[in-house]
């Protein structure tokens, strides 16, 4: 496994302890996106594209601090945007871990060599490199050549140095499972610590909308996936629960949990999740409070239809291994199984149509962003 032991008990105790409470409802992975300004302009991603009067606005250390303090999450991913262009991200993170939290900094990894002297290894901090696969097939979903060697000789010095390094690989429509299966050979053999895989998901703003894969072919790829490594006899370090893997490979029947993984953003707290921007409000409290959960997720809503993703179904999983922890047992005898009947698919039936309302709510904030005096500078 690839998430550390002390993690793996923090928030088992954490899950445990709402679980005996009784509280429905709490959140495991806060997403702060403090800017969305990137240096990259992935076809599957599209936030490149706000306004330049948005892209020019970032989370001040205090906001980011209050956001962290108002969710609690054991867990903050700070992600972007690329978040290595804010200037104040090393501070940001020194006083997010010294609240005990701990942190993934999703990079691209362009600029890790100029600013890793910046940060300290820490037992609870993780550099999160995106890597989409080898180098062809990341330099493809990045949309520029060159990115891949870049970023693999930006985690040999990370971990030359002493920090630990996971990796976020996102896969689409037409990857190869063999080659895959290569790829998470190869960064075994670099020394990876972990990796977080997902399908990608369908963002109403990206570029390009016909490489997004639908349930049906995520669950196959998974299982292709899973079974190459089984016939070369690997262990791959995932830093994930066992059972969302489970999930993927089409062996679980689970419900997504949006509020889990709550995110906040220089819009402010976005709803219902990190993937749908249906609305947004000014404090954790109020997005908790005031979201109508049942509107969302898959059977429920449209949009939601083909997600798998981890930041929508991961909470689920982990919640389901602190409730029957023999699932889990069962799972590491058995390992994943990538033959047989899949687990029954939740019903379409009766989800209400998709809603494009994303446009709208960019306009305000741009509106509102326009209306300000000029922001200090967002970013070098």
């Amino acid at each position: 496994m690839g998430v550390p032991l002390n993690q793996t008990i923090k928030v088992g105790a954490y899950v445990l302890r709402q679980h005996l409470t009784g509280r429905k409802r709490y959140p495991l992975v806060l997403m702060l996106e403090p800017l969305f300004r990137c240096n990259l302009a992935c076809a599957g991603c599209g936030k490149i594209d706000y306004p330049a009067p948005i892209l020019n606005q970032r989370l001040s250390v205090e906001d980011a601090l209050e956001a962290v303090d108002e969710c609690g999450a054991p867990v903050v991913a700070i992600a972007g945007g690329e978040p290595l262009l804010h200037k104040e991200m090393p501070e940001i993170v020194e006083k997010i871990l010294a609240r005990g939290k701990f942190i993934y900094l999703c990079t691209n990894a362009l600029l890790l060599e100029k600013k890793i002297d910046q940060y300290r290894p820490h037992r609870n901090f993780c550099w999160d490199v995106h890597l989409d696969g080898d180098r062809e097939m990341h330099d493809q979903a990045v949309s520029q050549e060159g990115v891949y060697d870049r970023a693999v000789s930006a985690i040999k010095l990370a971990k030359a140095k002493g920090f630990r390094v996971s990796i976020n690989c996102t896969l689409f429509e037409g990857a190869d499972p063999t080659r895959v299966a290569s790829f998470l050979d190869a960064v075994n053999e670099i020394g990876v610590d972990g990796v977080m895989t997902s399908p990608g998901y369908a963002y109403e703003r990206a570029p390009d909308q016909e490489h997004f894969l639908n349930r049906q072919r995520t669950k196959e790829l998974f299982r292709a996936i899973f079974r190459a490594g089984k016939k070369r006899g690997r262990v791959w370090k995932f830093n994930q629960s066992p059972l969302f893997l489970d999930f993927l490979a089409g062996n679980q029947t689970y419900a997504c949990t949006p509020w889990g993984n709550p995110t906040r953003n220089v819009f402010g707290w976005q709803r219902p999740c990190y993937l749908l921007g249906e609305g947004y409000v000014k404090s954790f409290k109020e997005l908790m409070e005031t979201t109508d959960w049942d509107k969302y997720g898959v059977g429920n809503y449209e949009k939601c239809a083909d997600c798998m993703v981890h930041s929508g179904f991961e909470a689920t999983s982990v919640v389901d291994s602190v409730k029957h922890p023999w699932k889990l047992a069962k799972l590491a005898l058995s390992g994943i199984r990538t033959e047989g009947p899949m687990a029954p698919e939740i019903p379409l039936d009766h989800q209400r149509p998709a809603e494009y309302v994303f446009s709208r709510h960019v306009e305000q904030k741009l509106a509102e962003a326009l209306a300000k005096p000029a922001p200090a500078e967002a970013a070098e």
